[in-house]
């Protein structure tokens, strides 16, 4: 979905990206196609355990037949990724950002440590902000959330799944993040300010459960966010990062990539220009 341009519509810039982790548990060649196919200004690789996901020239040359630029690259944080790149998670990032700059790409996103990596959550906020120093590339931390066992909730991440506590460069959010957490996302977006780099685009219902709905089917403020965003000239990308897994068929995963890219344009569009 392409937008006409008109005197009353301001169509702002930003990049509407298709992060690979919406086709998993398909490859990273399928993301690349469906973004191209469906009209994504590029796309967000999740370093994972796909062997192409952490290959550069095999992501340049995907990159190159799709003629689909890498716009950010997702350092491999998850519980899943544990021993991509090996197990030291300083040298994820180091590779990420070798990765980021190699392939283009303007942004690593990065999660907050797990509680049980002490060292490394002493050294991160220092860390981080030291690698951000050292490139044109922005490091951008992701909100998480609480995990939650019946009525417990479970602190897994240190210094803390709420990343505005911290004073990072730049940050992701994420609002099916926002949703598990079960808070406001616009007060989030306010306390990151001017440092909210990059936006993880999905939708959630407070279920507890990390949903990451396709855009308006859940009830986080996704139109709300981008309106503001095309009002205020932010200047990341927004990524849509969805989970398809409960497709029927790939035919019903490409519509659902489809809806988002186009719930997305269409809410970006606004009646008035940024001042």
């Amino acid at each position: 979905m392409v937008l006409p341009q008109h005197p009353a519509l301001h169509i702002p810039d930003t990049k509407v990206v298709l992060s690979t982790a919406s086709v998993y548990p398909a490859s990273t060649a399928v993301a690349f196609e469906l973004a191209a196919k469906l009209g994504y200004d590029g796309v967000e690789v999740m370093v994972w355990n796909d062997p192409v996901s952490q290959d550069i020239e095999a992501l340049r040359r995907l990159s190159d037949a799709h003629q689909m630029p890498i716009l950010a690259v997702h350092a491999p944080c998850l519980l899943i990724t544990q021993r991509v790149w090996t197990t030291d998670p300083w040298t994820k990032l180091v590779r990420a950002r070798a990765a980021a700059e190699k392939l283009g790409a303007s942004a690593v996103v990065v999660h907050p440590p797990f509680r049980w990596q002490r060292q490394y959550a002493r050294e991160f906020v220092e860390g981080i902000n030291r690698m951000a120093g050292e490139t044109d590339v922005r490091f951008a931390v992701e909100n998480m959330y609480p995990w939650r066992y019946r009525d417990r909730e479970v602190l897994a991440y240190a210094p803390g799944w709420d990343v505005t506590d911290e004073e990072y460069r730049h940050f992701t959010i994420d609002l099916s993040h926002v949703a598990t957490s079960r808070i406001d996302a616009f007060a989030m977006v306010e306390r990151m300010g001017d440092r909210l780099g990059h936006v993880h685009l999905a939708d959630g219902s407070g279920s507890g459960k990390d949903e990451h709905l396709i855009p308006g089917r859940g009830n986080q403020p996704c139109a709300e966010l981008l309106e503001h965003l095309a009002r205020t000239g932010f200047d990341g990308h927004v990524v849509l990062e969805v989970n398809t897994r409960r497709s029927a068929s790939p035919a019903e995963r490409e519509a659902d990539l489809a809806e988002a890219l186009a719930f997305t344009r269409l809410h970006l569009a606004t009646p008035s220009r940024v001042r």
